[in-house]
């Protein structure tokens, strides 16, 4: 199919500057830069879920455990997506092993293939932690255990960061009584005086924006003169700038990986070409 003209638009805020372009029809991708309170590279793609010929896919089963895995490019390659963003957590990590079991609800062309669980890892990932559910009509809604709902293509990441339009980033709490929450602990003895999500990071997030008509996927980045960023002041930028109502912390760090039209817009703090992960959600325009 034909790209829709290249437009740009530089918008400059305190500290920030934006540059916009529209790649495919419905989509609008934004670069943005801040200089305060650190040096930060940040991409936003925003998709109307109304845009005739859209269409999704996960990163479908494979191997002797879940799935295989493979770089966001490679999968961005292999399906002929337009757009396409690393998603789920995974384990075995950090292994050679390419077979991996995802973490959380994954569904792909309505084949669940990952549950709803809880996590050997509860220092991140909060137990059976909600997912984003885009059915075979591109109605997108979020979804969590014991609810009844069609799956489609559906990914879940540690926690739901942005609930109706306000920021939900888990909090600590000793056992008994995790639901919700998280076990403090882990290889830097995380707890809420020093939480994970507090930890500045290349960060993935998808969300949905405009009561659920529009799905919003961001990035930033560690790398490439970029500092990283907390989830609360993505989750924070994502509510003020861009009206994410929604949205899910997805497996951050080294996958962070963005492609936009068979290239990698961001910069991957592991390799050039990206990590290999074990779940990727491409995104289809036209035919």
């Amino acid at each position: 199919m034909r790209r829709a003209p290249l437009l740009l638009l530089l918008l400059l805020r305190a500290h920030a500057e934006e540059r916009w372009d529209w790649p495919f029809p419905g989509v609008v991708h934004i670069a943005r830069s801040e200089s305060e309170p650190r040096p930060v590279n940040m991409h936003i793609v925003k998709i109307s879920l109304g845009t005739p010929g859209l269409a999704f896919r996960l990163t479908g089963p494979g191997g002797s455990r879940e799935t295989v895995r493979e770089t966001t490019l490679e999968f961005a390659r292999r399906e002929r997506a337009q757009v396409a963003i690393n998603s789920h957590f995974f384990v075995p990590y950090p292994s050679a092993d390419r077979e991996s079991f995802l973490v959380g609800l994954a569904a792909s062309n309505g084949h669940v293939y990952s549950d709803f669980e809880t996590p050997e890892q509860s220092y991140a990932i909060v137990a059976n932690a909600p997912a984003i559910n885009i059915d075979h009509e591109n109605m997108a809604s979020i979804v969590r255990r014991k609810e009844d709902a069609t799956l489609w293509t559906a990914f879940s990441g540690s926690a739901q960061i942005i609930t109706d339009g306000a920021p939900t980033i888990p909090v600590y709490a000793e056992p008994p009584g995790m639901q919700g929450l998280l076990a403090p602990g882990g290889p830097m003895k995380y707890g809420n005086a020093k939480p994970w999500y507090g930890v500045p990071n290349a960060r993935t997030i998808i969300g949905l924006a405009d009561r659920n008509r529009a799905l919003v996927l961001f990035t930033c980045d560690r790398a490439g003169g970029s500092q990283g960023m907390r989830v609360g002041e993505a989750a924070d930028l994502l509510i003020r700038d861009y009206s994410v109502e929604q949205a899910l912390n997805m497996d951050g760090g080294g996958s962070v990986t963005l492609v936009i039209a068979g290239r990698i817009v961001n910069s991957s703090s592991d390799n050039p070409e990206g990590r290999a992960v074990a779940s990727n959600l491409g995104i289809f325009i036209g035919p």
